[in-house]
């Protein structure tokens, strides 16, 4: 393969350009041409100037562009064989045999027609004297892979689409200021959000920000029932102290009949029945503008450079893939099957049977549906337990991480629903010492769903040997059943303490649960922590912004962020921002490394370039420091660039919970609040650190804690993310290495 095309269609999704970058550059970088076809298939059906040639420099300045640079459009002739036949002849005449097409439902099913159709069409267009008959010969196939882009994360084989992580932003960014406005003047707010078949982005917006009341299309109410109903729970909100009234719709919103139910009439019902002054927010497209988050930046240039090696991969006769993300890993699923069971979820809904439609949807989604139905709640309405309830305390440990306190919440009131005893621990171990107790109720966690930091207190310091015995005092003394820690390293080290010493001290013979939540990414038995999401899109704005400066000046940065001795903002980081060197402690920095790194930035800035990019781990070394960097680069760089540093310090740990920290901390925390009671019923209850492994959830015993971390450095022996470091040498490189490559193995 020689050559191959790229297109975006359909609807425009933050992070396509990510995918587009990666693409074009893995394509270049394993010497293949890369041709991207503008707006689409219309681009497609038009030729000529349409299909442009893709070089390196093509794609440089584009990864924090939302919609995509090569344009989308709908194209009507596409839908016709002659408008596809003229596609396949402009192919043919640009030498193309793999095509990457990036977008929703419609597109994927169109390029998999497209492909099933292309020896005919080719035939047609050589009996049209349109084609040679060696065009045939040469061309017996056409190979397509395709990418899930869509914000309504509405297509089947992969659990995220490019666009859909961003359009959660612009949500809750919307309910968060739309809730301050609310609560001001005690009002009501229906908030209409995308989703015309999907109810995906209005049900985890809706639990992102905490609203109250939500519709969606695959959980459609009973037309008779739903209006009294949700002004019964509005109002019990506003009895148990709530100043706001937020409720989410789908634009594609129905009741069980099939009928839709629209914001004007979920306004004029607040209205005339709870008699409150009530405003509607069309959110529009706004949810799909603007910067790309940092997943979508990431996923889109995963996905850019898995697309091009299955092309490769792929035989010119193959069945199209569509190549997606499940877990934290690429895989790929036949293109026909993702289009058809996407298909079937919205007939299904269009059908009436929600109960298939949902489970198309994946099982995440029901979860997820039935805890928000929960938190949603204005008091706990627990059903009858067996025994006596249980008494469970919650608690954070170690340094603060955004999300931490949408766990509490969810944690207090998912438990106090089940008909339990929830307490809060203040201010971490010194907290538990001490005694410093406390029962916590209802409406006592309201408000935690979109605050940063750690209302609870946290610190990082752990017990004494000394301090075991006023803990299983003062366990005792409240008489607890369960306890859930929050936090990263020392939670995990003080619950392991505490598993170690049960024969010392039977009262901590109780189900221990570590849930991780540290920015640094850094614990054992979990891909992802609670915090992490938000402080890697902290790390965007911040570089975003310094880009911008550094381009207008000649300039380099050096930019060092937290995380331990774990790299994974840096990594991840580097890769969301278009850094073209990131240094990780887990490689080491060797000073040939910065001499070649120091050499590369006077050669490209004496060739015109006008930005430079270095992203350091803070640990990443203890002598090659970023003051050190800062001084070698700018002692080399002399007339031509500039030099900065920008420690970007604690900003990484504060701000508000992105929407991808708000529902993991959620449905982790109820995952661990079931895990403690069942436990509580053993007679050996278990200790446990838990996390999400490949998209499961995963409880590891506390005595696997030792031989799961490198003591040495507080961080994972096995790290997955540093698979996709190959990904992020490849991007940052000035322009494609084939030929030394070639050359190396002859």
């Amino acid at each position: 393969m020689k050559r191959i095309g790229i297109l975006t269609s359909g609807g425009d999704a933050p992070g396509m350009n990510a995918a587009i970058r990666s693409a074009v550059r893995t394509a270049l970088d394993l010497g293949i041409e890369i041709y991207a076809v503008q707006d689409g298939y219309q681009g497609m059906v038009d030729g000529g100037d349409c299909i442009q040639k893709m070089e390196w420099d093509s794609v440089g300045g584009i990864l924090h562009q939302g919609g995509t640079v090569i344009g989308t459009a709908r194209c009507e002739e596409f839908e016709t064989k002659k408008g596809r036949r003229e596609a396949a002849k402009n192919l043919v005449d640009h030498g193309i045999t793999g095509l990457i097409v990036i977008g929703g439902d419609g597109s994927l099913l169109g390029a998999s027609i497209f492909q099933e159709e292309w020896p005919d069409n080719l035939r047609f267009l050589q009996e049209k004297g349109r084609l040679a008959s060696e065009d045939i010969s040469s061309y017996p196939g056409l190979t397509i892979v395709g990418l899930p882009g869509s914000i309504d994360n509405d297509i089947h084989g992969s659990d995220m689409t490019i666009g859909a992580d961003t359009a959660l932003h612009r949500i809750t960014e919307a309910i968060d200021a739309i809730t301050s406005t609310a609560a001001s003047h005690q009002r009501s707010f229906v908030v209409e959000v995308m989703g015309r078949n999907c109810g995906y982005l209005a049900m985890m917006g809706a639990l992102s920000a905490g609203a109250d009341w939500v519709f969606v299309p695959e959980k459609p109410p009973d037309p008779e029932r739903w209006k009294d109903e949700m002004c019964r729970s509005l109002e019990e909100g506003r009895k148990a102290g709530r100043r706001d009234s937020i409720v989410v719709l789908a634009e594609g919103a129905i009741d069980s009949e099939g009928n839709p139910i629209t914001s004007q009439e979920v306004k004029e019902t607040l209205e005339e029945r709870i008699g409150e002054e009530t405003r509607i927010t069309i959110l529009g497209h706004v949810q799909r503008g603007g910067a790309p988050s940092a997943y979508d930046r990431n996923l889109g240039t995963i996905l850019g450079h898995a697309a091009v090696e299955k092309l490769l991969e792929l035989e010119l006769d193959g069945k199209p893939e569509l190549i997606g993300m499940r877990g934290n890993r690429v895989q790929g699923t036949p293109l026909l099957e993702c289009v058809e069971k996407t298909r079937e979820a919205n007939n299904l809904v269009k059908a009436k049977d929600y109960q298939k439609a949902t489970e198309l949807r994946g099982g995440s989604f029901n979860s997820a549906y039935n805890i928000m139905q929960t938190l949603f709640q204005s008091h706990p309405e627990p059903e009858e337990t067996p025994g006596k309830p249980l008494r469970i305390a919650v608690m954070h440990s170690g340094g603060p991480a955004p999300g931490m306190n949408t766990s509490v919440r969810a944690a207090v009131r998912w438990g106090e629903n089940q008909g339990h005893v929830m307490l809060g621990i203040h201010n971490g171990f010194p907290g538990l010492i001490k005694g410093d107790i406390q029962e916590l109720g209802w409406m006592d966690v309201g408000g935690l769903v979109n605050q940063g930091g750690a209302e609870l207190g946290t610190n990082r310091t752990l017990p004494s040997s000394g301090d075991y015995y006023a803990i299983a005092r003062n366990l005792e003394k409240e008489e607890l059943d369960g306890l859930l820690i929050i936090g990263g390293e020392a939670a995990y080290d003080g619950a392991y303490e505490m598993f170690r010493r049960r024969r010392e001290f039977p009262n901590f013979n109780i189900p221990i649960v570590c849930l991780p939540a540290t920015i640094d990414n850094d614990r054992p038995g979990s891909e992802l922590s609670i915090g992490a999401d938000t402080a890697l899109n902290s790390i965007i704005e911040a570089v975003d912004k310094i880009k911008q400066s550094a381009v207008a000046s000649r300039r380099c940065f050096v930019v060092e962020t937290m995380g331990g001795y774990c790299g994974y903002l840096t990594l991840m980081g580097g890769m969301a921002t278009g850094a073209e060197r990131v240094y990780l402690h887990e490689e080491g920095t060797t000073l040939q490394d910065l001499q070649d790194d120091v050499d590369h930035l006077v050669t490209g800035f004496k060739q015109g370039k006008r930005l430079g990019l270095m992203i350091r781990n803070e640990n990443a070394h203890e002598v090659y420091t970023t003051d050190f960097m800062v001084r070698l680069f700018e002692a080399e760089g002399k007339e031509l660039f500039d030099v900065r540093q920008a420690i970007l310090g604690h900003l990484q740990q504060g701000g508000n919970p992105t929407p991808f920290d708000r529902t993991q901390a959620a449905l982790l925390a109820v995952q661990c609040v079931d895990f403690i009671i069942k436990e509580a019923m053993s007679e050996d209850p278990r200790g446990v650190f838990m996390g999400r492994v490949g998209g499961e959830i995963h409880f590891t015993g506390m005595e696997d804690y030792p031989r799961s971390e490198d003591r040495d450095f507080g961080r994972p022996k096995e790290q997955w993310w540093m698979g996709l470091r190959p990904i992020a040498k490849i991007l940052a490189q000035p322009g494609p290495q084939h030929v030394d490559r070639e050359a190396q193995n002859s």
